[in-house]
């Protein structure tokens, strides 16, 4: 049954089955295959006489967030902890989820470790959902018996990468949002409220003031060519997120620009280094091969700067350098960072160095976050008061000027 099930290809189906056993009896159930004549024959090979095969649907549901995976990790490590075997833990967790695709998906892993797939085997079968590092430290988990405190460990370092994602985020937002909206708003009074104005100032006959005369004209280009000015902000916008993704010169360029950033930069520095030092500990406290835990790192680090260091960290690593002279040689990690990992080479708590170095810069992640919500608000008002209320002040001058003319 095991070696059936690792030959299976990854775009098996979920089929329900229904038919009656040796004595008779009408029994269900699902199992994942190829096509309705696999599961047929895998049926008829347990003594089960086939009367009904369908595919499951797999349309519905909302999507799967990584989220859903962190609270299913964390559901999983403690029903486990707690004693529970682990199909039931998959069926508990199942019928509990709202979300009838994370269902489904549940299921499927489930069918597959019931025919004795597994189950690191079974997540690698869900890349979308499950990382290398997760199916990596899943695996470790099987092999040293010691699943259920590695489903743990894993729980907490998705809680803490997305809590670390959300303020960030939260970070970036708010200022951008902002953007967005003055922009329409603006778009708003250039295209409707000074034609209107411009109407009123023709009846006046006298000469408008140099900044009324600049709305004006910028208000004509912006009613003449808004097809234009809104395609290529759109369509620019647009081809350069693809050629973004595709091309990685352009993302080491982009990601080596956030990092330069005044005040942000510090933001983004602090938040892949956190990441980046959470994702180590957890790997190499979970046994796996300090080599290897780079090779998850480096994807994890989720900017092309600190991904190409870890290569070149990995390489070293492999040849026998130290991991904190590698580390230093690629010049981006700071002092603390490195200090921290030279003690832990030392004294042999590599791991729990790494986790405090990545507390450390979570909270100041926090504290940035914090300081930056209280900063920007100032600044974002001075900046709308200046666009829109000189834009507003502009319009109102020429009539400033009829009142002191009268």
């Amino acid at each position: 049954m095991a070696t059936a099930a690792a030959a299976r290809s990854a775009k098996d189906f979920t089929f329900e089955w229904e038919g009656k056993d040796r004595n008779g009896k009408v029994v269900r159930g699902e199992l994942r295959a190829g096509g309705e004549a696999a599961v047929s024959a895998s049926l008829r090979r347990q003594g089960v006489l086939v009367t009904k095969v369908k595919k499951r649907r797999s349309s519905g549901g909302k999507s799967i967030k990584p989220k859903d995976i962190a609270i299913f990790t964390r559901q999983l490590a403690t029903m486990m902890k707690a004693g529970v075997p682990l199909l039931q833990a998959f069926d508990i967790v199942a019928r509990g989820s709202t979300n009838a695709t994370l269902t489904r998906l549940l299921m499927d892993i489930r069918a597959d470790i019931e025919t004795g797939t597994s189950l690191s085997a079974a997540f690698r079968r869900h890349p979308k959902y499950f990382d290398a590092l997760y199916c990596n430290l899943v695996e470790a988990g099987e092999a040293g018996g010691i699943l259920e405190l590695l489903l743990g460990r894993l729980a907490l370092y998705q809680e803490k990468t997305l809590a670390l994602k959300q303020k960030v985020k939260s970070a970036l937002i708010y200022p951008m949002s902002v953007l967005v909206v003055a922009f329409i708003v603006v778009t708003v009074i250039m295209i409707f409220v000074i034609p209107a104005f411009e109407d009123v100032f023709k009846n006046f006959g006298a000469d408008l003031p140099t900044p009324t005369l600049l709305v004006i004209a910028m208000s004509k280009f912006f009613v003449s060519y808004w097809w234009a000015i809104f395609g290529s902000i759109f369509g620019g916008g647009y081809m350069f997120v693809r050629t973004w993704r595709r091309s990685e010169r352009i993302q080491f360029f982009m990601d080596r620009l956030f990092l330069r950033m005044p005040v942000f930069g510090e933001l983004v520095r602090k938040s892949i280094i956190a990441r980046w030092t959470r994702t180590l500990s957890t790997l190499f406290g979970a046994g796996v091969p300090l080599v290897e835990a780079l090779d998850s790192v480096g994807g994890t680090a989720g900017n092309k700067v600190y991904a190409i260091a870890t290569e070149a960290i990995q390489r070293d690593v492999a040849s026998g350098t130290a991991l904190t002279s590698a580390m230093t040689a690629t010049g981006v990690f700071p002092n603390m960072v490195l200090q921290m990992a030279g003690i832990g080479e030392e004294s042999g708590a590599l791991d729990d160095m790494l986790a405090r170095a990545a507390e450390f810069y979570e909270e100041e992640v926090d504290e940035m976050v914090k300081g930056l919500s209280t900063l920007m608000e100032p600044i974002i008002i001075v900046f709308l008061g200046t666009i829109i209320g000189g834009i507003v002040v502009s319009m109102y001058l020429p009539i400033f000027k009829l009142g002191q003319v009268v």
